[in-house]
């Protein structure tokens, strides 16, 4: 773990990964203060999946893990409401938590060393040939992905993690695990569970 910073959280029931991009609708006063506080401080603030309680309304119990959020870009939709795209970054782990009076949720938050570059494995090789499938035919912003990101053991990690039809728990697991490999491990697991057709593998 790297030096700790206080850091605003925004308790979501979904995951937010490294590199994935979210759209998010600000419309409580509470989050509307810390989109302008980070605005103001060039600050950004984090994502943590909800344990316990809602999006809206009283401070919800987040998970000891998240990820840094940084702000891409923001609309305002038809019915008036901000919206946010984020693109997760860097990983954290909490420490502790406080309420503001307003009931922002603070963390005291540590972060993680930065995923190693390792290549993939032999053994996680299907797992690459699965990722490159997925891209040709769902497009998207990652469709362009050249062999050397195809061949690096965290990104082909974090996109399946992203891609593939996870449950929350199920990624907020991989967010909790440091090693590229292992995540990726935990991936081949999981690949009997899901109705991936023949030819995508």
């Amino acid at each position: 773990m790297r030096s700790s910073q206080t850091l605003p959280l925004f308790p979501l029931h979904a995951v937010l990964l490294p590199g994935a991009a979210l759209n998010l609708r600000v419309f409580e006063a509470r989050y509307l203060d810390m989109v302008r506080e980070c605005g103001r401080n060039g600050s950004s603030f984090g994502v943590c999946h909800i344990l316990a309680g809602g999006e809206v309304g009283a401070p919800a119990t987040p998970a000891a893990w998240g990820v840094e959020a940084l702000i891409e870009d923001f609309d305002v939709g038809p019915d008036g409401v901000l919206v946010l795209r984020l693109r997760g970054a860097r990983r954290f782990h909490v420490g502790s938590t406080r309420v503001r009076d307003n009931g922002l949720v603070v963390a005291e938050v540590s972060w993680c060393e930065p995923d190693s570059d390792d290549e993939l494995q032999p053994e996680h090789g299907l797992l690459g040939t699965l990722l490159e499938h997925i891209l040709e035919q769902a497009g998207g912003e990652h469709a362009g992905a050249g062999p050397a990101q195809l061949d690096q053991a965290a990104w082909v990690g974090w996109r399946l993690a992203e891609l593939l039809p996870l449950s929350e728990q199920q990624r907020l697991c991989l967010l909790q695990e440091n090693d590229p490999q292992q995540r990726l491990e935990r991936l081949l697991q999981w690949i009997p569970d899901f109705d991936v057709p023949e030819q995508e593998l």
